[in-house]
């Protein structure tokens, strides 16, 4: 691959964020977070199936790095009893590209029977989609085109994903005042601990 032609890759999905719909859906699913979260106490549960479930992995990690409790539910094993994890209080993160991704679709309906009362945020590429329609906030991505030479793989679309669990990441980071100490107290270990804490010591 020519220089030129990773420039051209980069200005695509660069562009592609620069483009990102930003609407009223962020900071109610911030608010969303931070209610049933750190005044209910309960957790955040993100879905995804394939690419888009690294993407919910990937982004419950980083909530629980920063101060707010998250996991990951397999939408497949949730179907044979690890949706058990769900507990009174809890919200749903769900991401799927296309909104109709089966097992996602499905997970809303098992979720609302075990939680009637549960809610969700959905990040997808469809805006007009079964599981953008079940969502209490709906982060929808703009649905770029992929710069997969194929138009196919998952490429800008994971990356608009990312960004957008990064956006929420830190918008609830600033709402609860998140520390350089409280920060330091979830990594004992490695370079980013000894930053930290080295923020307050």
């Amino acid at each position: 691959m020519q220089k030129e032609e990773i420039k051209q890759l980069l200005e695509k999905e660069a562009n592609a964020i620069l483009n990102l719909p930003i609407t009223d859906d962020f900071e109610k699913a911030i608010n969303l977070i931070c209610e049933q979260i750190h005044l209910r106490k309960g957790k955040l549960v993100t879905s995804g199936m394939g690419k888009a479930g690294q993407i919910a992995m990937n982004i419950s990690t980083t909530f629980s790095s920063t101060g707010t409790p998250a996991v990951f539910l397999h939408p497949s094993e949730a179907q044979h009893g690890d949706l058990g994890v769900l507990q009174e209080n809890d919200l749903m993160l769900l991401i799927s590209n296309s909104g109709k991704t089966r097992e996602i679709v499905e997970l809303t309906d098992l979720a609302r029977r075990l939680c009637p009362h549960i809610k969700f945020i959905v990040i997808t590429g469809n805006a007009d989609s079964l599981l953008a329609k079940a969502a209490d906030a709906c982060l929808c991505t703009g649905n770029p085109a992929e710069v997969c030479i194929l138009g196919l793989t998952p490429t800008t679309s994971t990356t608009m994903m990312t960004v957008i669990g990064d956006i929420l990441v830190v918008g609830v980071m600033q709402k609860i005042a998140f520390t350089h100490a409280e920060y330091a107290k979830r990594h004992h270990g490695g370079y980013l601990g000894e930053k930290s804490r080295a923020k307050f010591m």
